[in-house]
This record gives structure tokens, sequence and C-alpha cells, in this order.
């Protein structure tokens, strides 16, 4: 299993390439986790449910005001160059806008809705959230920025409202169309817990992960496993489906998605077309195992919700169509291995992640099982929820 930095580690890591690029040392700090959706995929943006929990992969963020009308922030990531920009702090009448390079935007966008006035500041980013792997590095990075934000000018925002501003900007400067869930459990992740979001009116649930009445002497974990295959949702087809859906919603007479059901389907699947009629039923139906899951957890029912995250994978494979060979070989992996109860892909799609509940025991063993079958390279992961963003004492 691949060894996971410590947060202790990656502030530390942080702070000294802060000072080795700004010639001092950092005043403030925070961070924000990833992500792993257990189930709910593609059902953000049809005001349905969805099931994310807070992993421990971070981006991190510190920095301290340079006395200039200057902002200046550079990273270590994997990302497009230049790994440094500088620009002038934002007005009415001078805003910041997109440019290059891409990854800075996710960062300037948070500054443009940001609602308090900011002098200049110097700041360094980095981050183990992979990039492109279906884990949200995108929120992260967006959610550590405002809350680094509150840390220097000592305003907070509601936890909402900062998850809300945070997936503006991705709207705004990524050109992302984007759902409200991996902002929300960035900023609202809780220990061994899961949240169930309600897309529509934004309330959240955090529901405790324990073991299972079958299960009583051993505990069980999330493995999420990195395909390594990299996918962009920046193209087509992302759109696309959100389209689709939208589509399917104003034929079906509904304001989204979450409103309809499988019989207005069926009798509507010749007006539909079959792709829409396919993208709808996925929805429809992952909006009910959504629901399903929760319950099954609270009942602690493993062996159900195994089985429902093993249906969402089909679903997502075949009717929303946004899984892709490798995410397919490793849940077909996982189905055959001992001490797996159910697996599916996480995530955007194109590629990323699956994430599997197992046996915490069996762990090793499932992930012995992977590196031995899978046809590519794979980084395994086993992880239990965290807490959500917050500042870093420096």
């Amino acid at each position: 299993m691949e060894v996971v930095e410590s947060l202790p580690d990656l502030v530390l890591k942080c702070k000294n390439a802060f000072a080795k690029e700004f010639g001092c040392d950092p005043i403030v700090g925070a961070k924000a986790p990833g992500r792993v959706n257990i189930i709910g995929e593609h059902t953000d943006y049809n005001d349905g449910y969805v099931f994310p929990m807070a992993i421990p992969l971070y981006s991190v963020m510190v920095g301290r005001y340079n006395g200039t009308s200057k902002i200046r922030i550079a990273t270590s990531a994997e990302v497009d160059n230049p790994k440094r920009v500088e620009f002038d702090t934002p007005s009415k009448e001078n805003p910041l806008t997109q440019g290059e390079p891409k990854w800075a935007n996710y960062v300037k966008g948070v500054l443009h809705h940001f609602s308090h006035d900011i002098s200049g500041f110097d700041a360094f980013i980095i981050s183990n959230v992979p990039l492109g792997g279906g884990l949200s590095s995108s929120a992260s990075v967006e959610v550590v920025t405002c809350t680094f934000l509150e840390a220097l000018t000592g305003k907070s925002l509601l936890l909402a409202d900062k998850a809300l501003l945070c997936q503006k900007a991705e709207h705004t400067f990524a050109n992302m169309p984007c759902g409200i869930m991996d902002q929300f459990i960035s900023c609202m992740g809780k220990a061994n817990s899961a949240l169930l979001i309600d897309c529509r009116s934004l309330e959240t649930k955090t529901v405790t992960l324990e073991g299972g009445k079958s299960d009583v002497d051993d505990s069980v974990a999330f493995l999420v496993v990195n395909s390594n295959v990299k996918h962009q949702l920046s193209g087509s087809e992302y759109p696309q489906r959100r389209g689709d859906c939208f589509k399917a919603a104003e034929l079906l007479g509904v304001k989204s998605l979450r409103d309809a059901n499988m019989t207005a389907l069926r009798d509507k699947r010749d007006e539909l077309g079959e792709r829409v009629y396919k993208r709808g039923l996925h929805v429809v139906s992952e909006i009910e195992r959504c629901t399903k899951a929760v319950k099954a957890i609270e009942e602690r029912q493993l062996e159900e919700l195994g089985r429902l995250m093993y249906q969402s994978h089909v679903s997502l494979r075949d009717l929303y169509e946004v899984s892709c060979p490798e995410l397919d070989e490793l849940v077909d992996i996982t189905m055959i291995t001992p001490g797996v109860y159910g697996s599916r892909m996480t995530g955007g799609g194109f590629g990323g992640c699956i994430v599997a509940l197992v046996k915490a025991s069996q762990a090793p063993k499932i992930v012995e099982e992977i590196h031995k079958n899978y046809s590519k390279k794979a980084t395994c992961y086993v992880f239990n929820g965290v807490d959500g963003a917050s500042q870093i004492q420096l």
C-alpha cells in the first residue's frame, strides 16, 4: 500500500518551500482534504444525493502579507508552467481574469469571489492529492485557498457559503460546471464519517462508518485504487452529459432529475432518445442507491452496501458511459478477491480511481492481488474519513 505523507510532514515541506521561494517564514497556513465519493455519482448537478468522505490527502497553503500591492503564489505541484505567478491585488476597477498557467485559475477564482479586501501577499501551495485521479484535487486547492484567505484576513465564512464560493470559482475561472459535492465535503468532512449531502436543499447528515453485523470483530476501511489513467473533464464529455440530464428533465416536465421516476422515464423513452434515456436512468437509479447505501450503513449491512456499489459501477459503465477499461478491470479484480464487499469507479470518470469497501485486516492481501493482476501500475491507499478544511498553526 502507498505510504501517505503525514499532514505535519506536508506542512513542514510547504513551510520550507515558502522560505526558499520568498526568503522569509510564513505566518499563516491552511489545509483542505481531497475526497472519495462512496456512492452517488453524477447526481449532484441533478439536485440529487451524494455520499462522499474526506480523505487524508491534502492541499496545504502557507504565506504572509508582503507589504505591496502584488500577490505572488508559487507551487511545487506537477502542473503546467510557470509554477509561480504574480498579479495585482484585485479590485472593482482591476478584477482578476483567467489566463495561463491554468492551475492559477483555481486560486484566482477564489480570490475574485472572496468578499473581503485583500492586500498583497506571498503564498506557497503544495498538495499530495493526485491530479486527475478523481479525488477532487481542484476543490481541495479552491477550499485551501479560501481557508488561507480567512486566516490571512481574519474574516470567517460559514462553511456552506465557503463551499458555494469555491464552486463558483470553478465555474467562472476553470470553466468547469461542477456540482457542489467536492467543495462541501472538503469544507465539512468529519473523522471516521461520510457526509450525506442533499444537493437541492444543501442539508447534510454525518454518517459514522463502522463495522457490520457480520463483522463484529473486524473493522472495515475504504481502499482507494488509482488506475493512474489521467482524465481531463474540460473537454466535451462532462458538459454533454450534464446537458443530456437537463434535456431529460425538460422533456419529463420536471425541474431536475431529482423529481423524475422510473415509470416516467420508461414512458418517455422514445421521445427522450436512447442516449438521453440512459443518462436519466443512471441518475434516477443512482439517487435511489445513495439513500439505500446510507440506510445499509446505519443498519450495519455491509454486504448490501457492497452490492449497491457494484450496481453503481455497472450503471456508470453502461448507462452514463464514463468508465474506462482500466477502471472496469480493477472492479473486476476486486469482485473475485476475498475481503471485498463491493467497489465502483469514483469521481467524474474517464480514468482516475475506484473505491472499495474492504475488511481492514485483509487490505494488504487485497492490495497484493490488485498489483498482481492489474495490467498497469496501480497506486493503492487505505483510508478512513478525516476532518475538513481548517487553519494551521505554524
